[in-house]
């Protein structure tokens, strides 16, 4: 009986019923499997067609999924086997699966391709001293007259470009970099930032829980109070990560995107030093020409609280489409610390003031580059990515 017959039958249909048998049968197998990928890889190949087509067609013999010789064992051999031999079936039968990783179809064209090289090596050492000479590496002599392989360099995601722009900006303004988990805990995400539990945004529709408490972070604001919590003040830092929106991806909205938020915290600075701070890094990241307007809003972890705006990168202030003909862009959202988020990071509110900002990593590289979908950024197209 062939091995094509016995995969078409269950162990008890061959009559094993002991361990002994079953490692026969995976012996078998195994033997099988590789005289026919020794078969395979000494023969002399037409072309790299011909190569690739029986390359194709033992790998599909063994491992594909309908009918595949390991398909039919998995099917036949451990589903149905005995409860007292499945743990030897599975774990021969794992085995046999790694060793199937060889009959996939570009390892088995490199081999076939490795064996073409070391019979034209050996042709060429017959007739040459040099050749004679040469190291020879896993019994394949090099052939000296194929070009080198070389690989393509990749460029910096425009992301990651982006990213590394905004933290130089700050970090030469004194400002450090600290980092914190994405899996955030509820006290950390909302109670220590004054955000009450019948706010919106703390409903499964807006964020992403993994139990009742704990959430992927919806900012990077939780890094803010553990820095206040560790180093106390005065601190100067910026947070830059990885955040996590219960939103429906579009053109302008992802369930996963970066923020850089920053925090300051020191004795009698004011919302001016803010509105300075944040003017410096629009003109430095934008245009000595880019013009910043401040109008009030509401965050619950920041009082008073702001929108910064830019004048339209595109038509100079004047009106058009992105900026939907108003002339400006809003681009963060900043304000000074509330007392209450002092407090839960520990500084005392009455000797020390602080303010806050936070911006998308990805709209500002919207902006920058002039990209119009969000989703490009996360769909490693090589076409869009070879751009930067």
């Amino acid at each position: 009986m062939t091995v094509d017959q016995k995969v078409r039958q269950t162990l008890a249909e061959l009559g094993v019923t002991e361990s002994a048998g079953v490692v026969a049968l995976f012996a078998e197998v195994c033997e099988t499997m590789e005289r026919e990928r020794r078969e395979l890889v000494n023969r002399v190949a037409a072309d790299k067609a011909e190569r690739d087509r029986a390359c194709k067609e033992l790998r599909d013999r063994w491992l594909a999924r309908k009918n595949g010789l390991l398909s039919l064992v998995d099917e036949r051999w451990l589903k149905k086997a005995p409860r007292e031999l499945k743990p030897v079936v599975g774990q021969h039968f794992n085995a046999l699966r790694k060793a199937s990783e060889q009959l996939e179809v570009g390892v088995l064209a490199r081999e076939m391709k490795c064996r073409v090289a070391a019979s034209a090596g050996a042709v060429l050492e017959a007739r040459s001293p040099i050749v004679a000479g040469t190291t020879v590496l896993s019994g394949v002599s090099p052939d000296l007259t194929l070009p080198s392989i070389r690989r393509p360099l990749g460029s910096m995601h425009p992301v990651t470009r982006v990213l590394r722009e905004i933290e130089e900006i700050f970090i030469a303004l004194g400002f450090r970099i600290e980092t914190g988990p994405e899996i955030e805990t509820v006290e950390y995400n909302f109670d220590a930032l004054n955000i009450p539990e019948t706010h919106p945004s703390r409903d499964d529709w807006d964020t992403l829980y993994v139990d009742e408490k704990t959430v992927l972070r919806t900012h990077t604001s939780p890094v803010q109070i553990r820095a206040m919590r560790k180093y106390g003040a005065p601190l100067y830092v910026i947070a830059p990560g990885k955040v996590y929106r219960h939103d429906k991806p579009d053109s302008s909205h992802a369930t996963m995107f970066h923020q850089v938020e920053g925090l300051a915290v020191d004795r009698d600075i004011t919302f001016a030093d803010l509105k300075g701070t944040l003017d410096y890094f629009a003109k430095r990241f934008f245009g000595e020409k880019v013009r910043t307007s401040f109008h009030p809003s509401f965050f619950p972890f920041t009082e008073p609280s702001g929108e910064v705006a830019i004048s339209c990168t595109l038509c100079d202030g004047r009106g058009c489409r992105v900026c939907k003909e108003s002339g400006w862009l809003e681009v963060m959202g900043c304000g000074m610390v509330h007392p209450e988020v002092l407090r839960q990071g520990g500084i005392e509110p009455e000797e020390f003031t602080g303010w806050a900002f936070g911006m998308g990593v990805e709209r500002y590289a919207m902006m920058k580059y002039g990209i119009d979908d969000i989703q490009l950024f996360f769909q490693n197209d090589v076409r869009f990515l070879k751009q930067f």
